[in-house]
């Protein structure tokens, strides 16, 4: 009767496990997130069992950015049709670099550096993945099962499975052979493709892994891996892509004009990454919210039609730029941004600047003209005038200054001025910086040295 009692709870559990799975091909469709995916995918996710599969991450940097979250979200959406996620850090293959993609050679990375840039990568996982539970998340070093594999042996026992015609018919090869530029590629990066397909083959010979995933540029490197688990083993495994993501003037997404935007704060602000997003042209807007966000279908179609019903509040931006910092950062990371922003774009005072972190300020006025004046000259205190138009350069004479602050233009610390004002170092914001303003955008930032 007991037994009896234990096989109903389990299957009982079963069924409400089974019931919480959704078709993982569908939420990628509807989310714009498919590109190529082998024949019997769909059947192998839709069968009723939790499925492991995996996907690699470059640790060419100590950080990942923006580029790399489209494969993050990949698991994120992954795990949360139930299905159990692994996230492949390339310990190995970053000693080696990867062609996909590239018209040039990567530089290689030292042990050291290599283990630095992996732990800090692991950290980022982290904060997106489930590790516990029924379909626990995992993070896998491809180095553990490489660095005690001879090269004698990887050839003998991996190398001979797959041809050279084979291997020189994928496009991230013949791209770098045949390309314009006629650099070519080395032997290191033309064996990579191997390296990465026996990441499979071990994945699925000791781990149960069925499915590769990854960016579309990846799909000749996934393809080698399914073969070589077939020519092995006899065995059978899967492939799906994600398109690369552009935005909608055709440029590269994840980049500004001061290049990368990066999940670390230490490398992009939470300030800058939250307007990176807040920034976003509506097209795009539409497309990242389906990527980036975990709101269901109806959620974020419900969003969109607000925004495009009043375009001009950038509900959509807002909710955006706020889901996805709150993730990568924290809730008072994004508060800050949302202060940081009002000091830019809206009313502020000298006590909200106070209140930033260096390390805000100076993202948020980051890009604006500087200049620089002896610390010594404001312990006895400037006039507001001399300092504005002698001492910082903002503005070109005495008279300008005048004509400035009579125009009640003028701003110091955000904060209108008078004409005999006294400037000194109690003014300096985080000991060290004046904020200088003229009209709504005009902005100068004076250093104390």
């Amino acid at each position: 009767m007991i037994d009896n009692s234990i096989a109903a709870v389990f299957f009982v559990l079963r069924i409400l496990y089974l019931c919480r799975m959704k078709n993982f091909i569908e939420e990628l469709r509807w989310r714009g997130m498919l590109h190529d995916v082998m024949p019997g995918t769909e059947e192998l996710l839709n069968s009723g069992k939790p499925v492991k599969a995996y996907i690699g991450f470059d640790p060419t940097a100590d950080s990942l950015g923006v580029g790399n979250l489209v494969q993050v979200m990949t698991l994120v959406h992954y795990q949360r049709c139930g299905h159990q996620p692994i996230a492949l850090v390339g310990g190995a293959t970053g000693l080696v670099g990867d062609p996909s993609g590239k018209s040039q050679e990567r530089n290689l990375l030292t042990a050291e550096l290599l283990q630095h840039n992996l732990n800090c990568q692991r950290a980022q996982l982290e904060k997106f993945l489930d590790f516990s539970g029924t379909n626990a998340a995992s993070i896998v070093n491809n180095y553990d099962w490489f660095s005690s594999f001879s090269f004698l042996d990887f050839i003998r026992d991996v190398g001979k499975h797959i041809t050279v015609n084979y291997m020189m018919a994928k496009d991230s090869v013949k791209k770098r052979i045949t390309g314009e530029e006629r650099e070519g590629m080395s032997f290191t990066e033309f064996t990579y493709q191997l390296i990465q397909g026996y990441d499979f083959f071990h994945l699925w010979k000791n781990h149960g892994v069925l499915l590769q995933m990854g960016g579309s540029d990846q799909w000749g490197n996934i393809t080698t891996g399914t073969e070589l688990i077939r020519r092995m083993d006899g065995g059978e495994a899967f492939a799906l892509t994600t398109p690369l993501i552009k935005k909608a003037d055709g440029t590269k997404f994840g980049k500004t004009e001061s290049g990368n935007i990066w999940l670390d704060k230490k490398r992009t602000s939470a300030y800058q990454f939250y307007q990176f997003w807040l920034n976003a042209a509506d097209a795009d807007a539409e497309n990242y919210i389906k990527i980036f966000s975990i709101k269901d279908k109806e959620e974020i179609e419900a969003i969109i039609a607000e925004h495009r019903a009043a375009p001009h509040e950038r509900k959509l931006q807002k909710e955006l730029a706020r889901e996805i910092t709150v993730r990568v950062h924290s809730d008072a990371d994004y508060e800050t941004a949302l202060e940081a922003s009002a000091i830019l774009f809206g009313k502020a005072t000298s006590e909200n600047l106070r209140k930033l972190s260096e390390d805000d300020f100076l993202s948020v006025f980051e890009g604006v003209p500087q200049g620089k004046i002896p610390r010594a000259e404001l312990h006895t205190g400037v006039d507001l005038v001399t300092l504005l138009g002698e001492k910082s350069g903002f503005l070109k004479s005495r008279g300008e200054a005048r004509r400035a602050i009579e125009e009640n233009s003028i701003a110091l610390n955000k904060d209108k001025v008078t004409m005999e004002q006294i400037v000194s170092d109690a003014d300096l914001i985080s000991g060290k910086y004046l904020l200088l303003q003229r009209g709504k955008k005009n902005y100068f930032l004076l250093i104390a040295e």
